[in-house]
């Protein structure tokens, strides 16, 4: 696939743009692709402003494209009514340029479950966001089966890194850290909690895009090993200079931010996943395209922590 296009729409979101520089990396011809045509990418990438939430600008988007991944989404409140049409327009615009999609997943799909999360389980979220991930999914693994285009899908549980803002793991708790603030954790502090890293992450979803075995499935992307909340935290205020306090947040006191917090409110739907352990089996990953070594968390937080110093989240 040496010298094929390989076009990320939803490059400005920290899963797109980390992906814009890990195929740059790897040499491929790159197109970031977000509504302003103004996502950061590294000299060379080529640069279009398209509306992929439509099939004109969607085919705009992924025209002589060889790969193209999906990591656009619409507003976290607006998952329900607005996801479904924008994964369609993308997959419209895939099909027609006879391209590979590969799509950047979560773990909504499989709900509250006691054990570690395999590729083989049950789609048996309740929530409408996990529902709708499901049927998303689904749908594009249909579409693979039926001749239409050839799909890939990568998830990852809550992520954090460079870029990374509209996650649990994100810019609240890194701008928080930076400045000095208390740093709040989502559920409690005491359960293992398996955390994406974004750059491992766009690694998978290239690879994924890469390789031809991948195609017609669902890949649990590698992960470094799981942390409690307050492991996780700790490293955060050690990397952000030591000031901040830990804390935090009960179910109780989520729902409650929730009433004035559409975003908070939203999370509630998965709050479960902070309750109790949450891991994610990535061994199929493993056996297929290792070996992978994931990011060490003490590495991660700390360019993370300097990216959000350097930026504020504001980039």
């Amino acid at each position: 696939m040496s010298g094929s296009l390989h076009v990320v729409v939803g490059a400005s979101g920290g899963t797109g743009g980390a992906l814009v520089r890990e195929l740059d990396r790897r040499g491929h011809r790159v197109r970031a692709v977000n509504r302003r045509g103004d996502a950061p990418a590294p000299a060379g990438v080529e640069r279009l402003a398209a509306d992929v939430a439509t099939v004109d600008g969607a085919k705009a988007a992924a025209d002589g494209a060889a790969v193209v991944y999906h990591c656009a989404q619409p507003p976290y409140t607006d998952w329900p009514a607005a996801f479904p049409p924008l994964t369609e327009a993308i997959t419209e615009g895939a099909a027609a340029a006879g391209a590979k999609l590969v799509l950047a997943d979560n773990l909504y799909r499989y709900g509250p479950h006691d054990g570690p999360l395999t590729e083989d389980l049950p789609a048996a979220a309740t929530g409408p966001k996990g529902r709708v991930r499901a049927e998303m999914a689904d749908r594009l693994l249909t579409s693979h089966r039926e001749g239409r285009l050839r799909v890939a899908i990568g998830r990852a549980s809550n992520y954090y890194g460079p870029g990374g803002r509209n996650s649990v793991t994100g810019d609240r708790l890194f701008r928080a850290a930076v400045a000095g603030r208390t740093v709040r954790w989502v559920g409690r502090l005491d359960q293992p909690h398996t955390l994406s890293y974004l750059e491992d992450v766009a690694a998978g979803l290239a690879t994924l895009g890469e390789r031809d075995d991948a195609d017609g499935q669902a890949w649990h992307l590698p992960a470094a090993e799981p942390l409690t909340g307050r492991q996780f935290l700790e490293l955060v205020v050690a990397a952000s200079g030591g000031r901040s306090r830990i804390a935090t947040s009960s179910a109780a006191m989520t729902r409650l931010a929730g009433v004035f917090v559409p975003f908070i409110r939203e999370v509630g739907e998965v709050l479960y996943e902070f309750q109790a352990p949450y891991l994610v089996d990535w061994s199929k990953f493993q056996r297929a395209f290792g070996p992978v070594t994931p990011t060490p968390h003490a590495e991660a937080v700390a360019r993370t922590v300097a990216w959000f110093k350097k930026y504020g989240g504001s980039e």
